[in-house]
């Protein structure tokens, strides 16, 4: 119990301020989201991605290792959320934002906070981390698109649109600065520095905006549904295949919390653009957000006590 505490007050808390001090900071002032966004995605998180890579002891085979496991559990979770979705006569357009709701959780503005935390700002959790929101961003920009767009954008464009994002660029060069140990001058290195540091404080307050900024009108039994499937069901699939696949150590605690992530703000971003009815998207993002307060630690708690 006294663990359990700990992990809400020193790991949940301090996230939950910042996401409340920028949820109250939208509703009062009305910043303009979309420019939040884009700082994020095209400023804040490429600088730390790549930086956390360029000053981390990379085990490339284990990061192979790695995307393999991200990428056979993202199968097995679309099987299992397809399936849970049609029990429930989940159709249309709603199958496809119930699975993304599964396979889309938010890595990034909430898992990276919750890796500092946890691990005390360990580059090594920290590297895990980082493989895991690049993931996450792929499927996302990729076939989070696709499902949704294809009649309107095609699939090459989608694809294409990746790789013209900043975040690619700074996992790919990370990666080879880091690979053939290729040295940067000191006031790059200072400059990068301040951006891996204000991701951790930037990117909670703009969690809160885009919290700020879901509008949904009612709330559907199915959404509670694809909720509990993201909190509870998708963790819990994630355990024995870690112990399965011989995971262990820090690899697997930071794997297996993220999974417990709530859905991503981006599977409703990509619902107000490509989907007919985006507040179905919004409704799972807000009710697996705000209900993660209490599912997370205990995740948290089993991750730091089985691996």
């Amino acid at each position: 119990m006294t663990e359990f505490l700990f992990i809400l007050t020193n790991v949940m808390l301090p996230i939950a301020i910042i996401v409340f001090i920028g949820y109250v900071a939208q509703l009062r002032l009305q910043l303009d989201r979309p420019t939040l966004g884009k700082l994020m995605v095209n400023y804040i998180i490429p600088g730390f991605i790549f930086m956390n890579l360029y000053s981390s002891d990379i085990d490339f085979s284990l990061l192979l290792y790695i995307m393999i496991f991200l990428f056979i559990f993202a199968l097995l979770s679309y099987a299992v959320s397809r399936i849970i979705a049609a029990v429930f006569g989940v159709k249309g357009q709603h199958t496809v934002l119930f699975t993304n709701s599964s396979l889309f959780y938010n890595a990034g503005n909430y898992g990276v906070p919750v890796n500092d935390l946890v691990f005390k700002s360990d580059p090594f959790a920290m590297s895990v981390q980082v493989m895991m929101v690049v993931f996450q961003n792929i499927i996302a920009y990729s076939y989070g698109i696709f499902v949704l767009s294809a009649e309107n954008v095609g699939k090459f464009k989608a694809l294409l649109g990746y790789f013209k994002m900043p975040i690619f660029y700074g996992l790919f060069l990370g990666l080879i600065f880091n690979y053939f140990n290729i040295g940067l001058p000191t006031p790059v290195i200072s400059s990068l520095d301040y951006i891996r540091d204000a991701m951790i404080g930037m990117v909670l307050f703009i969690l809160g905006t885009q919290i700020a900024g879901i509008r949904f009108r009612h709330l559907r039994f199915t959404a509670f549904i694809a909720t509990a499937v993201k909190l509870l069901v998708i963790p819990a699939m994630a355990l024995p295949m870690l112990l399965l696949f011989n995971v262990e150590g820090v690899v697997a605690q930071a794997i297996l919390i993220t999974t417990a992530m709530p859905a991503s703000v981006n599977s409703s971003v990509i619902a107000q653009q490509y989907s007919s009815d985006p507040e179905y998207a919004a409704e799972i993002v807000m009710m697996s957000t705000l209900l993660s307060a209490i599912t997370l630690p205990l995740v948290i708690y089993t991750a730091l006590n089985v691996f």
